[in-house]
Formats: structure tokens, sequence, C-alpha cells
């Protein structure tokens, strides 16, 4: 985008502020701290960005965290138009005051100066982070990146202080970074990972509605690859009685090998407390024949039962082989870590499960 369409398009934007403090504000918007304005526009229907100037750009994760302890991440957007029904971030909007439903979807926290705020971080920092981690929370190449673009600031105030960095996203806008990402790569260590684990067109609509098609996913890993990167493809979350037949499962895991994913990490659905009910709840509209099968296989809390995991990841370690891709082993602190690849022989596939 020129200069003139930047300025007509920041126009446009303009005309579109609301007061945070209106009639219809959301009561907590007083705890997002350093609120500049709140924006709608006719581009994003329905979609409240509140710009924000932050104060601090790295977050460090404390080692007591269940995900990522020790970790330091960067997460330029609170809340996510991606608006993935299961999606485990939700509850961090709880912490703005506001909802984990469709607030979360729709009212976006956007870090206007998270670029320039990062360098200046790692310009005052005397031990820099071994490796920062994008993505973790919400997606950084959400649609409003389009808009705002904060990645190209990021990667380069990483690459320029020497600080290795992973992505992970569902978004094939990262396309539009690759040149930089290669040049980046060039001087630290960049890993990339696409997630994907819907590969029917209806219930990636219904289930995760403001994501790009798998076929523009699948792309992106090949656009990624041809660009002479890395990509790991986050299988995840493999949905019980949706997406989890062995059929389901290999199919998935051939179009990752023909996009030419470099390593394939799958994973089954995690419900935290909150998440759990709205996932359900979208059980019982869309899939109600599914909703008795799920309230026995999570009725030990927000994992599915043991015997049902080892199903599924027996099921797509055999697909994984059948394929030609590696086998990931024990997870470790690297979220794209491959250890104690496995040689043995593909078992024969395990029956389809009982529960649906």
């Amino acid at each position: 985008m020129n200069d003139a369409a930047l300025q007509q398009s920041g126009l446009r934007w303009a005309g579109q502020r609301i007061d945070a403090s209106a009639p219809g504000a959301l009561p907590g918007l007083e705890r997002v701290s350093g609120l500049v304005r709140s924006v709608r526009t006719p581009e994003f229907q329905g979609i409240t960005f509140h710009e924000v100037l932050s104060k601090s750009a790295l977050n460090h994760v404390p080692m007591t965290a269940k995900v990522l302890p020790g970790e330091w991440t960067i997460n330029p957007y609170r809340g996510c138009t991606h608006a993935c029904v299961y999606c485990y971030a939700r509850p961090t909007h709880e912490h703005l005051g506001m909802g984990l439903g469709d607030d979360f979807d729709t009212q976006i926290v956007v870090k206007t100066n998270v670029a320039e705020v990062l360098r200046s971080e790692l310009a005052r920092k005397r031990e820099l982070p071994e490796r920062v981690a994008m993505g973790t929370n919400t997606d950084p190449y959400q649609r409003a990146e389009g808009r705002y673009a904060l990645m190209p600031g990021i990667i380069d105030a990483l690459a320029d202080a020497g600080v290795d960095f992973s992505i992970l996203t569902k978004g094939s806008l990262i396309r539009r970074d690759l040149d930089r990402l290669v040049r980046a790569s060039e001087r630290v260590d960049v890993q990339l990972g696409m997630s994907i684990a819907v590969l029917d067109d209806d219930l990636q609509s219904s289930i995760e509605p403001g994501t790009p098609s798998a076929t523009a996913r699948l792309a992106t890993v090949r656009a990624i690859r041809d660009a002479g990167l890395d990509c790991t493809v986050f299988a995840a979350p493999l949905l019980p009685g949706l997406t989890d037949s062995a059929e389901q499962v290999d199919d998935l895991m051939g179009a990752l090998a023909d996009a030419g994913a470099t390593n394939v990490l799958p994973s089954l659905l995690y419900l935290q407390p909150g998440v759990k009910e709205l996932y359900l709840s979208w059980i019982e509209r869309e899939r109600p024949h599914l909703l008795d099968g799920y309230r026995r296989l999570y009725s030990g809390g927000t994992h599915a039962s043991k015997g049902y995991q080892e199903l599924v990841y027996d099921r797509a370690r055999a697909s994984l082989r059948r394929h030609g891709l590696p086998v990931p082993g024990p997870a470790t602190r690297d979220l794209f870590g491959l250890h104690g690849r496995r040689r043995a022989p593909a078992p024969a596939d395990p029956p389809a499960p009982t529960l649906f």
C-alpha cells in the first residue's frame, strides 16, 4: 500500500472512531491500558479495534505456567477474528474485563506501537531472550494485520538484535512477509509453523469461520517451503467425532506431506473451563448426536480420556510414517523440536472409536 492509499485508509478509519465511554461500550474497557481510540469500519463488519499504546512488548511466561514455562512471547493483538470455537486462548480476554465468547472474536486490542517498544526493550536488556515465540496466544497474522502491519517491525527488531524467534499462525497473510523472514533467517534461527487440522470446508467455516481455507493454508505451507524455509504444521486440534477417523487423519497427513510440511505435530482437542462450555454449546447446536459422547470423553476435565488419546495418536503416528513424515517424540521446550524419531514399522490402524 502506497503513502497516499495509507493516508486515505487512515481517514476512512478515523471517520469510524467511536468513544470508548459511549453508551454500549464494553464495561471492562477501562482495563485496557493505554487506550488511544476504538475504531469500527465497514471493512471489518461487526469488529471493534481498540488501539492501545503498549508499555512493553515482551512477555515472560512464569515457570509455574502449564504452557510454555519460562518462554518469552510477543502478542501484538489480544482477541482474534479467526473466531475458532475451540481456541484455548479465549479466557485471556477475561483479564481485560471482556467475555471469552463473542467479545474474543469481535473486540480486538491492537498494540499499535509494539515494534517500537520491542526495539527499545531489546536495546535496554542486559541479557537478551534466547528465543521469542509468537502466535502462542492469539494469531499475529489474523486479518487485522493486513491493516496494521505490525509484524514487519517486530521481525526486523528481533533480527537486528540477534534474537531467534518462532511464529505459529493460521493466517495466509504471512506470505506477505516471506522475503523479510528469509532475510531474518540469515541472521537468526527462524521457525515457522502453520496450524491446519480441518480439511472439510463446511466444517471449517462453521467451527473456525474467520480463518483462511485449508486450501489457502496448504498453499502457504508450499510458499514457505519454496522460499527455502522449513515449515512445521500443527495438526491441531484433532476433533473427536469430526476429524479423527483413520481416513480423515490419513487424508490430512497426506495433504500436509504433499504441501511440503517439514514436520507435523498432531494434538487432540483441549477444553479448559469456559471454552469447554462454549464448545459443547456449539456441538449441541451443530452436531447434537455427538454431545453425549463428548460428555463421556471429557468427563475427567480438560483432556479426552487417556485411552482415546492413545488411539488417535497411534493413528496419527501410523499415518505420518505412511506418508514419509517424521514422527514427533516427547514434547520439548522447543515448540518445533522433533526428538526420538521412531523407526518401527507402521502398525495397523486402530479400530474406530465407539464413543460416537
